[in-house]
């Protein structure tokens, strides 16, 4: 196992595991530059809410800090990636929420919540590439973030019961 320096450890972001300049804010800033490229250019778009789903995912602390902001991002990513129409799902799912239920965020996050992070969507050379990015890293993290896949289901099929 490789040991980092004090000077390496501020080029990480403790959250997603990036290695960028900066830690967590040089990810903040990829990640504000990832998101000025998809409202620029609505081909870098399509997947837009994906993009911020997964990044929250990736920062739960900074993004998912209550029941409602979780349960959004959470079955946010479960309907891009598993639903035919996410957009329909994310619609029920933000008016279900607007009705303020109780939705317990679960003590137990995932520590480490995917291989690939902004970087790897950030560097894309093109539209089509970043698109195809934005799912390939959220695809890693809904897959680090397993033990909940129940859970945002359930959330799911309250939100259109």
């Amino acid at each position: 196992m490789t040991t980092l320096t004090q000077d390496e450890t501020q080029d990480v972001c403790e959250d997603c595991g990036a290695f960028v300049a900066g830690g967590r804010g040089g990810c903040l800033k990829l990640f504000e530059e990832v998101i000025a490229r998809e409202f620029g250019d609505y081909r870098y778009g399509r997947e837009h809410r994906l993009t911020v789903d997964a990044y929250s995912l990736q920062h739960p602390d900074k993004y998912m800090r209550s029941g409602k902001s979780f349960a959004a991002h959470l079955t946010g990513a479960c309907a891009a990636l598993g639903h035919g129409d996410a957009r329909a799902l994310n619609q029920a799912v933000q008016k279900w929420l607007s009705t303020n239920p109780q939705v317990e965020k679960p003590a137990h996050l995932p520590e480490r919540r995917g291989d690939l992070n902004i970087t790897y969507v950030h560097s894309a050379p093109d539209a089509d590439e970043h698109v195809r990015r934005v799912r390939e890293w959220a695809l890693s993290v809904w897959e680090a973030w397993a033990e909940h896949h129940a859970l945002a289901r359930r959330l799911i099929d309250e939100a259109t019961a």
